[in-house]
């Protein structure tokens, strides 16, 4: 019984070996075609050339994407039963430029801050950072 064990292995692995290189064989045209067809291929460049930063077809193709999630997120408010949003509204607050911040105001905050991180230091609680608490506090404040 022991020795039949043996020959069983040996002929099992040569069947294996076989299967294997006819497999191989069979499906180099697969492997080689691979990245050759559909949109995108690895060898050519990208049909479609992509707009320069800052450019007004970059900024009009980022408004429409913003859009295209403001409507989403209202999609799924009505889908909740909540009310849905004005993306008008939300697209011009998203968009808007920057308005230019009081020096005045910011370095209040700043103090502000900083008194908080002396009380959390004294009471044994790790410092906030300042300048990521005074970005936060300002755009709490709508500044």
């Amino acid at each position: 019984m022991e020795e039949a064990f043996g020959t069983v292995l040996i002929v099992v692995c040569l069947l294996a070996v076989v299967a294997a290189a006819i497999s191989f064989r069979g499906s180099g045209k697969i492997y080689r075609g691979l990245g050759r067809s559909g949109i995108f291929s690895m060898d050519e460049p990208e049909q479609r050339p992509t707009p320069k930063p800052n450019s007004p077809a970059t900024d009009a193709e980022a408004r429409e994407e913003i859009r295209q999630m403001l409507e989403a997120k209202s999609a799924r408010r009505e889908a909740r039963g909540q009310a849905p949003l004005d993306i008008e509204a939300e697209l011009a607050s998203l968009t808007a430029p920057a308005a230019p911040r009081d020096a005045a105001l910011r370095e209040e905050v700043r103090q502000l801050v900083v008194a908080r991180n002396e009380r959390r230091q004294r009471q044994g609680k790790p410092p906030l950072d300042v300048e990521e608490e005074i970005e936060r506090q300002l755009r709490e404040l709508g500044v």
